[in-house]
């Protein structure tokens, strides 16, 4: 039985059957008792000391889409980590069989894995919880929504990323800087726009809800976002995008309105993917450590990663950088 069938047996959710079986303190009585009723009953066992787990050579690695740089930047990590301890990547994309579905429960179950690393993007976070039971160390990349601590997890600086990129911004002399960020969804995309915010309120900058939207990390919005920007009767000076292919929307709009970057009007974008540099102008933007971040998932992933005496998960978090190009500069002057 897996944990998504003791959890419709229960009439819970997935994560409440995985805090029940990791002994977590926060669920009620009542939901913790029906849970270990269910399991009793139906004889699932967990892994114990006493049996070791079977090594396969194998890592899986779970994506939604293939189609952007981002995502072959982490399979660039995730398979150089992989081939240094003699593993090799599984590729699993919801393209081709749901992950977390029981099909894909099934077929990982029956030839084994050292691990799996869950770049979540657009998945359902319970897929994760989904894997607890079949023993399976598992690692979340980038998770959606607030951290799990039931899960080992790897991120990156988000916050100070997004502030160093709004006070670059400022530096030049912007004063009416728009914000192009992620699915709200997402704690990487919040943390973004709270690192915007911050650099705002460490200038003494009012900060105007007008210029906060939020797009879906790919050039469609992007676009969108600069579109209902531009559009404002008051247009921000300079666009921080919360992701270099959004950064490539707002080239599109500006191209056709006929502004020029950054004479016009300044770009800054977040991953530093290798388009960046093809792009023209170049993109500044703030370099995410992809392709280490999908390393350091998968080195945690095959060694089994320790969760604290409180059953806290190893949480990594890599630096971001500002990388400086030729998409900004000083605002347009204004006129008298």
């Amino acid at each position: 039985m897996t944990i998504a069938e003791i959890a419709e047996q229960a009439g819970v959710s997935v994560p409440t059957v995985s805090k029940v079986l990791n002994g977590r303190a926060d669920v009620a009585v009542a939901t913790r008792e029906r849970v270990q009723q269910v399991v009793a009953e139906s004889g699932y066992r967990r892994r114990g000391a006493s049996a070791p787990r079977r090594r396969t050579g194998l890592v899986d690695v779970v994506l939604d889409r293939l189609d952007s740089f981002w995502a072959m930047e982490v399979l660039r990590g995730a398979e150089t980590e992989a081939r240094r301890t003699d593993r090799q990547i599984v590729l699993n994309t919801s393209e081709n069989d749901e992950p977390g579905s029981r099909a894909w429960l099934d077929r990982l179950a029956g030839r084994g894995t050292d691990g799996v690393v869950v770049v979540v993007g657009d998945q359902d976070p319970d897929t994760a919880a989904t894997l607890v039971a079949l023993d399976v160390p598992v690692v979340l990349l980038d998770p959606v929504g607030g951290d799990d601590p039931s899960f080992a997890t790897v991120g990156a600086t988000n916050w100070a990323g997004g502030l160093s990129a709004v006070e670059h911004l400022l530096s030049l002399g912007h004063r009416r800087i728009g914000i192009v960020s992620g699915p709200t969804r997402l704690s990487s995309s919040q943390q973004r726009v709270d690192g915007y915010r911050a650099a705002l309120r460490r200038a003494d900058i009012a900060v105007d809800e007008d210029l906060i939207r939020y797009g879906d990390f790919l050039v469609g919005g992007g676009r969108r976002g600069a579109v209902d920007l531009l559009d404002l009767a008051d247009p921000p000076t300079a666009i921080f995008a919360g992701s270099d292919m959004q950064a490539v929307g707002v080239y599109q709009e500006a191209a056709q309105r006929g502004l020029r970057i950054p004479e016009d009007l300044s770009v800054a974008g977040f991953d530093d993917i290798a388009l960046c540099e093809y792009l023209r102008p170049t993109l500044t933007t703030v370099r995410q450590p992809l392709a280490r971040m999908a390393a350091e998932a998968v080195r945690l992933a095959v060694q089994e990663p320790r969760t604290d005496p409180d059953g806290t998960a190893p949480r990594l978090e890599l630096a971001t950088d500002l990388v400086v190009r030729t998409s900004t500069a000083a605002p347009p002057a204004r006129p008298a």
